[in-house]
């Protein structure tokens, strides 16, 4: 990257330098034929481009006298305008015109003297033009001489001094162009070796972010990105711990029975096969769990939609947690809003909003102690019914659990959804369940489009809400 910005910059500079070194050399040697050769050094340019007018429009050089004779009395002509005399004005000069021959057409002087032109003046002369074709000369007295090797002689020193500023400006933008592709470059060689270092597994790789530029926006990205593997990486790990754990202690009940049944310990007979079945049962669930946990998380988890009476399908449920519950003296109730009762049929998967459900009274009849209380209810926004319009069934259904026990420690509380996360943490896997209950209970839910959450209530106990929009 940092090679590509200074060649780009070399190749912007040295075409610029090689532009301007030609455009300057092509115009400087015209203003200096211009100025030289054409009568600016000794003020007469105007004075030719007037002969030269004449001859182009006339075609010939008879009567040119005239014209010298009336230019040369008109105050101020010459090099500097009416603001600065004329070397015509300064000297009284002398001035005389040949054709492309070299014979004398004019003369300022009288009487006339016809002549033609030495080698000798032509070199002092003022060549004459029509376009590319000589068509005269303009001699002036006293004119300073001016040949074609002085001029290539100061053409070559003006190239040179052309030539010299353009390579000092060249290494100055050198120089500029590596402090910019050093600059420009050094974020990005940084973000390099962190990605290269993310990629070798060191998940703690991050990137000083300067500005609000694209820059700067893609380190804000990498490091966005870098945090998201490290917690996927970490989560990954301690779901692998967290599973081996859980499956580590059911094996080993398994194994510890059927050793003692292979030794004879323990009599082969079905009461001592029960803890086995028992053990295998928890470790079937358990795997189940986790598939409907990974797919769910995975988003392949596919919906039975169906219309389903909700109303019903919650007063199901309970009643089949009631005998449970009050084999443990828990009051489990159910309270449902008038509102519910006409509640439209919703279009969920019934047997996932079982599970949901199951999962959600299995953990209130756990935490709850004997002789307590599950207080649930079933409430729908009371919603008016305008003439003539159906019945507006955009109001969320809530379901709540609130149970009459210890709640929820207000450290737990942002961890009580995790996989494999047991708020009493002295709880065995057989009394507090696999860990993965409520989990899956809140992805089953964001599965449906709605939400699940756990406070405490401010009377005591904790409290479930379940939320789902119809």
């Amino acid at each position: 990257m940092r090679l590509r910005l200074i060649l780009s910059f070399t190749l912007i500079v040295l075409v610029s330098v090689s532009s301007v070194a030609f455009i300057a050399r092509r115009n400087t040697a015209l203003e200096v034929r211009s100025f030289m050769f054409h009568g600016g050094m000794s003020g007469l340019s105007d004075l030719a481009s007037a002969l030269e007018a004449y001859n182009q429009t006339y075609h010939t050089w008879q009567g040119v006298g005239s014209l010298l004779s009336s230019l040369q009395a008109v105050p101020g002509r010459g090099m500097g305008g009416p603001d600065r005399p004329g070397m015509m004005d300064r000297m009284n000069q002398r001035l005389r015109v040949f054709d492309a021959r070299g014979v004398l057409v004019a003369d300022t002087t009288s009487p006339f003297s016809p002549g033609l032109l030495s080698e000798n003046e032509i070199a002092r002369a003022i060549l004459l033009y029509n376009g590319t074709d000589l068509i005269g000369y303009l001699l002036p007295e006293n004119a300073n001489s001016f040949s074609s090797v002085d001029q290539v002689y100061l053409l070559n020193r003006l190239s040179r001094a052309a030539f010299s500023a353009g390579v000092i400006s060249s290494v100055l933008a050198l120089l500029v162009a590596l402090l910019l592709a050093y600059s420009l470059a050094r974020p990005l060689r940084i973000l390099t070796d962190a990605a290269g270092q993310l990629a070798r597994g060191d998940m703690k790789q991050r990137v000083e972010v300067h500005g609000n530029d694209e820059l700067a926006q893609l380190g804000e990205a990498f490091n966005h990105m870098a945090a998201s593997l490290q917690l996927a990486s970490e989560s990954r790990r301690s779901m692998t711990a967290d599973i081996a754990h859980e499956l580590r202690t059911p094996l080993a009940v398994q194994r510890a029975h059927l050793e003692a049944l292979q030794d004879g310990i323990y009599p082969l007979i079905p009461e001592n096969l029960d803890p086995i079945l028992d053990q295998n049962l928890l470790l079937t669930r358990l795997v189940e769990d986790l598939r409907t946990l990974a797919s769910a998380e995975a988003g392949q988890l596919t919906l039975e939609r169906v219309p389903t009476d909700f109303p019903a399908l919650v007063r199901r449920m309970v009643e089949r947690f009631k005998p449970q519950a009050e084999t443990h003296q828990i009051d489990l109730r159910l309270e449902c809003s008038p509102a519910s009762l006409s509640l439209p049929a919703l279009s969920v998967d019934p047997q996932r909003i079982e599970q949901i459900l199951s999962n959600l009274l299995s953990n209130a009849l756990m935490y709850t102690p004997d002789g307590g209380r599950i207080d649930c209810q079933l409430t729908v926004p009371d919603l008016p019914v305008l003439p003539d319009l159906p019945v507006l069934q955009s109001s969320p259904v809530t379901f709540t659990i609130h149970d009459s026990g210890t709640g929820i420690p207000p450290e737990a509380l942002p961890h009580i959804f995790d996989r494999f996360y047991r708020a009493d943490q002295s709880r065995s896997r057989t009394e507090g369940g696999s860990g993965l209950g409520l989990t899956i209970a809140r992805r089953l839910v964001e599965a449906h489009g709605g939400t699940l959450t756990a406070t405490n209530h401010p009377q005591g106990g904790a409290v479930f809400t379940l939320t789902i929009g119809t």
